[in-house]
């Protein structure tokens, strides 16, 4: 059993989980005391526990010495455009499974789902807000599911230019440690090769496929294809992904 605890609360000794966590060890998994617990702190840091007592509100656990758990590169970030629907919690569920390490939802133009409207609603940042607050639930979800320490970090920008803002540089292709950028591009016939990466950025369009000015936005980004068939809007960053953490055995 897995649960996550708050990174400021994980050391060796006494530990007291409330709420969901709580919720998880006594209904959904129904601990008893004397069972063993795994406690990350979803900041990349794990402790071994065993359960103390359960009580109506609460769980005591005993943990011992936290430790770090190092991820191996490269560090992989997918920029998803939104998708409609149950679709999109489904694919930032896979992202996380198959060891992505960041996240970014963007507005893209053809999507058939869009973002809350200013002129229309002016909730919008609260709808913002709750809807991101959903994405990372799903992703903390998801890393407990699959046995991850950290949680990958999960963010929405506002347009393309946002979510490409900040990436790493691009260094030269035999350079040590190189950044590299992908395009998933269905039209293309290039093959995987991530060679010495140490930052992987996978970029994927929605239903309708991206515009023509976002393409033009992606200069320094390599064309991918991930074979002969035009996989779903959801489907292809998760492979995307899943190639690259094969390649580099990560």
């Amino acid at each position: 059993m897995r649960i996550f605890v708050d990174p400021a609360e994980l050391r060796a000794g006494e530990l007291i989980v409330r709420g969901d966590e709580h919720h998880y060890l006594a209904r959904v998994r129904r601990a008893r005391p004397g069972d063993l617990v795994e406690l990350v702190d979803g900041a990349g840091r794990r402790a071994a526990a065993t359960i103390a007592r359960i009580a109506a509100g609460e769980t005591t656990l005993h943990a011992g010495p936290p430790e770090r758990v190092a991820g191996k590169p490269p560090f992989v970030r997918a920029l998803v455009p939104l998708i409609k629907g149950d679709r999109m919690e489904d694919c930032i569920e896979k992202l996380v499974e198959v060891g992505v390490d960041a996240i970014v939802v963007w507005p893209a133009a053809r999507s058939v789902a869009r973002p809350p409207d200013a002129r229309r609603d002016g909730r919008r940042d609260a709808r913002r807000d709750a809807r991101l607050a959903k994405y990372r639930a799903i992703a903390q979800a998801a890393a407990r599911q699959s046995g991850r320490a950290q949680v990958p970090e999960v963010a929405v920008a506002g347009d393309l230019a946002a979510a490409i803002a900040g990436l790493p540089e691009l260094g030269p292709a035999d350079g040590p440690g190189p950044s590299l950028r992908l395009l998933l591009d269905p039209t293309s016939d290039a093959a995987l090769d991530p060679g010495g990466a140490a930052d992987v950025t996978v970029i994927s369009g929605p239903e309708g496929g991206l515009a023509p000015d976002e393409l033009d936005r992606l200069t320094g980004f390599t064309p991918l294809g991930l074979g002969p068939r035009v996989l779903r809007a959801e489907t292809a960053p998760v492979i995307a992904v899943a190639l690259i953490r094969a390649a580099t055995r990560s």
